[in-house]
């Protein structure tokens, strides 16, 4: 049985986990949420997550992220509250709530006339959200999960290429081209690469301090050969190419090499710099 919380600092509205969470990175708030935090002081002038005053804290899990809250009136009778959070936090709600993630992702895959997918997979997990209006900071915590069928398996799913494919095409609406990007991996990772096809990918030789770049059809049977020009990597990462750049992966892989040839040391002598002590400028990166 689940007991009730006893650590709860500040008003708490219970939300019960749902496809939404993950879609939009964020969360309606409802009415009397809103009254109970009295939302509305700090942010009825608040119509855009660039407005200054949107900006507000997430605490999860001992790690804290950034935040807005918006708000929309126009054609409303009541005013419409939203509190939006970064992509990150989105993953590790994903990676916590598994279970609720992976039925969103049936229900997207699913004939949409099929009927409820919440009463053919009846389960629900809930999501505790607290509100410290002095401090514009909003506390989340886990309250009830649903324990995952096959839990490794699935953990190794939700970062995967694969799975990242499946959301993106159930999803993404405009359907794009996607790139799927990785971060970097242990070499005891390699025979877990669920959708590992059509890569660039880089090793690194962490004792040597050396990087090699290459494409491979199959990332886990290229990286099972031996490498004699980095012998003894011990990390990797990639990048799954979409299908229509597929054939441009030898000519991505090469302007690569040579992107990395004019900021580190090469065989070939290329001019380049050191920048060991530099860090990079941009602000837009992709996860």
């Amino acid at each position: 049985m689940k007991l009730e919380r006893s650590n709860v600092d500040f008003p708490l509205w219970r939300k019960k986990v749902d496809k939404s969470l993950f879609d939009y990175n964020g969360t309606t708030i409802p009415a009397w949420a809103c009254n109970m935090w009295r939302i509305q002081d700090s942010f009825s002038h608040v119509n855009s997550k660039k407005h200054p005053e949107s900006g507000v804290t997430i605490k999860f899990q001992n790690k804290t992220y950034s935040g807005n809250v918006t708000v929309a009136k126009k054609g409303r009778k009541t005013p419409a509250y939203r509190l939006w959070f970064e992509q990150p936090l989105t993953l590790e709600l994903k990676k916590v709530f598994l279970m609720s993630h992976m039925r969103a992702l049936e229900l997207g895959l699913s004939d949409k006339n099929s009927g409820d997918i919440e009463a053919s997979i009846p389960f629900w997990e809930f999501l505790d959200i607290e509100y410290d209006a002095s401090n514009r900071l909003f506390k989340l915590v886990s309250y009830y999960t649903q324990k995952p069928s096959f839990p490794n398996l699935f953990h190794r799913l939700i970062e995967s290429p694969a799975l990242k494919k499946i959301e993106s095409e159930t999803f993404n609406k405009d359907r794009k081209p996607t790139i799927y990007k990785t971060d970097w991996k242990s070499k005891d990772e390699l025979e877990f690469q669920i959708g590992a096809t059509s890569v660039i990918y880089m090793l690194t030789d962490t004792e040597k301090k050396l990087i090699y770049i290459g494409e491979a059809v199959d990332l886990v049977k290229r990286l099972s050969q031996p490498y004699p020009t980095i012998r003894n990597w011990n990390y990797f990462r990639y990048d799954v190419l979409p299908d229509e750049l597929s054939d441009f992966r030898l000519t991505l892989e090469r302007m690569m090499i040579r992107s990395f040839a004019a900021v580190l040391g090469n065989k070939k002598r290329i001019n380049t710099l050191d920048f060991s002590a530099y860090k990079l400028a941009n602000d837009k990166i992709d996860l």
